[in-house]
């Protein structure tokens, strides 16, 4: 491996010492909520943290049974939830974002023990979870329908929008924000349960909607089981973004943007830009500013550490996945600039790639950790191919200053949301969600209340002109 490799490691120091995941009572919950019980299951699975693989709870494992109470029970709260005011609802919803902040800290750092994030990042991520609930308290109470004008004058056309019904998502805090008991309902369970548990929840006709968000391969068998029943779906699936840097691009700004899209959550988020792209006239200044940049800021450590940017990948698996692909590039020809090496447990060294090609592992699969490889192009029609050569499409990122180019680049990328000069795109303002095989429908904004709702035709005829 390159003798360049200086990045900063706090790893032996988080090895040989425990970290207290001390959070208070009422948050730290390992049992199912159901029609507003807590209610224990036959089993139990274990939480590790994965920058020790320590045990951090045990949590019930509930399966199809406790699944099914689930379903009926928010079916029946359903017919009573529905009834409710906008307004009222908007109220439960902005007390829910409300108790979010108020207990940010400690959900943090159940999120930092959970999955390794770095403490900040965790804290970001609990921002960004109750900005979403803000922003629908408000909506809530704007959901409009439409009159239509009606081509007889003894009718008029009334369009109106009435909820879908019951939907499989999972998201904390609800029961202190007031929300009814049936209305929200949280079925935990093990790997090994995950498949009967998702079955029922994707099969019972009473479900009107499933919303999932992970890997195209499991959301695809969801879809198929939905078939049956018809269920309206919003698919978050894989992505694959391409980041590209254009010769007019600030280089400085989009080193930057590529720290900020690539190292997030050591690149384990849907939206991580997983293959850069870079023209030759601004290639070796974007490369070697970029590594100084990783020299900088990266620090690999428990989450809970102030100073750690760079946590654990969530579990071994994950690790091998960057280690095999690291691997497979150096086969095939690429140069390691930064890292390259896995470390204990499931930790991976930030690892920048140079002379990287398209047949490589890492530019025709995601990726999902902190590996960056780096593609030489000469045309912007060359990125373009390499670019849409994927069958999914969720986020790209490009970095250039010419005007023309930016709208020639922004409407030909195959995927659902661009960033141009910017790393971080989201926010519960925008639409969320991509196109091909990165899912179906649109998270956040106006659009995404459309996804939970069904438009009413009303056709009321026997009106005297």
């Amino acid at each position: 491996m390159s003798s360049l490799c200086v990045l900063r490691t706090r790893l032996p120091a988080a090895m040989q010492r425990r970290f207290s995941l001390d959070v208070s009572a009422p948050l730290l919950r390992t049992q199912g909520y159901i029609d507003g019980r807590w209610v224990s299951a036959a089993s139990v699975f274990p939480v590790l943290d994965p920058a020790t693989g320590e045990e951090i709870a045990r949590v019930s494992d509930c399966g199809p049974a406790e699944a099914k109470q689930a379903v009926d029970a928010a079916y029946r709260a359903f017919h009573s939830w529905k009834l409710r005011s906008a307004k009222d609802r908007s109220v439960v919803l902005r007390k829910w974002f409300d108790l979010l902040t108020l207990h940010k800290e400690d959900l943090a750092r159940l999120i930092t023990f959970e999955c390794g994030k770095p403490l900040q990042e965790s804290r970001g991520e609990i921002a960004y979870a109750a900005s979403f609930l803000e922003w629908f308290s408000e909506e809530a109470r704007r959901v409009y329908g439409d009159v239509v004008p009606s081509p007889a004058r003894d009718r008029k056309i009334l369009l109106l929008k009435q909820p879908t019904g019951v939907a499989a998502i999972i998201t904390p805090l609800a029961e202190q924000a007031g929300v009814p008991a049936g209305v929200f309902n949280v079925v935990p369970c093990s790997r090994e349960k995950t498949p009967s548990v998702g079955q029922v929840l994707c099969t019972d006709p009473l479900v009107a909607k499933i919303s999932f968000t992970g890997s195209t391969a499991t959301g695809k068998i969801l879809l198929k089981m939905a078939a049956d029943t018809v269920k309206k779906a919003s698919m978050e699936l894989g992505g694959h973004a391409p980041f590209i840097v254009f010769d007019s691009a600030d280089v400085e700004m989009a080193v930057s943007g590529a720290m900020n899209s690539k190292f997030r959550n050591s690149g384990q988020t849907c939206v991580c830009s997983n293959r850069f792209l870079v023209q030759s006239k601004i290639h070796d200044v974007f490369v070697e500013k970029l590594s100084r940049a990783m020299d900088a800021e990266l620090v690999l450590g428990h989450g809970s550490e102030p100073s750690t940017t760079q946590g654990p990948l969530i579990n071994n698996r994950a690790a091998e996945k960057v280690e095999a692909q690291i691997s497979d590039a150096v086969s095939r020809g690429a140069k390691v600039l930064r890292g390259g090496k896995r470390l204990d447990g499931s930790f991976v060294q930030p690892t920048l790639l140079t002379d990287v090609s398209t047949d490589m592992i890492c530019t025709r699969e995601e990726t999902f950790g902190p590996l960056l490889p780096v593609i030489r192009f000469d045309t912007e029609e060359e990125a373009l191919a390499i670019a849409n050569a994927s069958n999914v499409g969720l986020a790209g990122y490009f970095f250039s200053q010419d005007v023309s180019q930016i709208w020639r680049v922004a409407e030909a990328l195959e995927v659902g949301m661009v960033g141009v000069n910017e790393g971080l795109l989201s926010t519960p303002e925008a639409t969320f969600g991509g196109v091909k095989q990165s899912g179906l429908g649109r998270e956040g904004s106006k659009y995404g209340v459309d996804e939970y709702l069904e438009v009413k035709y009303m056709c009321f005829g026997g009106l005297k002109p």
